[in-house]
């Protein structure tokens, strides 16, 4: 075994390690508090609408700190360096959770304090994602990381849109569209590998098409602010083009296997969602946004969990019965908040409670699966 320069505990040796079950946490606790909002047992934080708390947490507590675990791990392999840990990955940490407890107690505290808070954490990851991109370029294997380096900070103006109660919409708005280029970057690049890993098939490369998926989403950004018809028709362009891409990519193979075949629902969702914003109708339960949060970000992230905790610590990638139990149950979730109350409207209360608990217990068993062997040293001797 080769000696590692980081002495401290493998807790802190790279970015998934802490932050995929931190994330696990607040998919807990998360969704229950906000069904309890809704019964009006609970009270939302001060200064914030119910919604704002509950989209704020998703997003910004659940989903960024997704994202960070991902991209603290992924752009150091990238760019071909040692990334950010040790110390800097626990100041980070401590960030994210100052901003978990400014945004349920911080309503009291000085502007000054109450700032700090809530922007500590999305700053430091900006700056750290952004200066491995950057300082890394000329040895980067993506030339197309541009896209983090441009959307990163803007996820900082859409989270104080969206703690706006004036600006909510488009704050939202735009951090779903963030987190929608992020997904499309992601399974771009990771089920060609996975497909190629498990059935020995090359998915269909085409640039145009990889590189419209890619400028289309990042247009949506600006969502809020294009005019007219030009937001659903780039809506409408991109959801074709991820369909097109997905049914180039041989889904009949994928959905043989249950961890693969939520990858390829997870971007269905995605273009889905895209469709039902772009024609709005009566639905119920804010349809648009919870097709792509339960069917891309509920389907996709827990997989990925598993994928990454077992691959990055030197670990076979297997997915054992219990795993492929919980995607299932994902699956119910998906369900329970997305297609059932549309046909059970009578029963919404009853089913939020039951996609609360889908989304709360799978990622309540992904937590207890991973914690182990985040807690441990790589089994192959690579300290990182």
């Amino acid at each position: 075994m080769t000696e590692r320069a980081w002495k401290g505990h493998a807790l802190w040796l790279v970015g998934f390690r802490p932050f995929f079950p931190l994330a696990c946490a607040v998919a807990v606790v998360a969704p229950v508090l906000w069904v309890l909002m809704l019964a009006g047992v609970v009270s939302p934080p001060s200064g914030l609408q119910p919604q704002q708390w509950h989209a704020h947490e998703m997003f910004y507590g659940f989903g960024l700190a997704v994202l960070g675990g991902f991209l603290l791990t992924a752009t150091k392999n990238w760019v071909q360096v040692r990334g950010h840990h040790g110390r800097a990955l626990q100041v980070l940490v401590a960030a994210w959770l100052f901003e978990r407890a400014t945004l349920w107690w911080g309503g009291a505290w000085p502007a000054w304090l109450r700032w700090v808070g809530l922007e500590a954490y999305g700053v430091l990851l900006v700056l750290l994602v952004s200066w491995t991109l950057v300082r890394g370029r000329k040895q980067d294997s993506y030339r197309d990381n541009f896209y983090f380096v441009v959307a990163l900070p803007v996820f900082l103006a859409a989270r104080a849109l969206l703690l706006s109660a004036s600006y909510f919409a488009q704050g939202h708005a735009v951090t779903l569209a963030l987190f929608r280029l992020a997904f499309v970057v992601m399974l771009e690049r990771t089920l060609t590998q996975f497909m190629k890993a498990a059935f020995q098939v090359a998915l269909p490369r085409v640039a145009v098409l990889d590189g419209g998926i890619k400028v289309l989403a990042l247009t949506l950004v600006a969502g809020p602010w294009l005019p007219g018809l030009v937001r659903p028709t780039v809506e409408v362009a991109l959801a074709v083009l991820v369909t097109a891409r997905f049914l180039s990519w041989s889904p009949h193979l994928a959905f043989q296997r249950i961890e693969l075949g939520v990858m390829y629902v997870g971007a269905l969702a995605l273009a889905l969602q895209l469709v039902l914003d772009a024609f709005p109708l009566t639905w119920v339960g804010a349809l648009p946004t919870h097709v792509f949060t339960f069917g891309t970000m509920g389907l996709i992230i827990p997989a990925m969990f598993t994928r990454i905790a077992h691959g990055h610590t030197g670990r076979p990638v297997r997915f054992e019965a219990v795993d492929r139990a919980v995607l299932w149950l994902m699956v119910l979730g998906f369900v329970a908040r997305v297609v059932a109350p549309q046909v059970w409207p009578g029963a919404y209360r009853e089913l939020m409670w039951l996609a609360a608990g889908c989304w709360a217990l799978g990622f309540a068993v992904v937590g207890a699966r991973i914690t182990p062997l985040v807690l441990a040293e790589r089994v192959d001797g690579r300290e990182h």
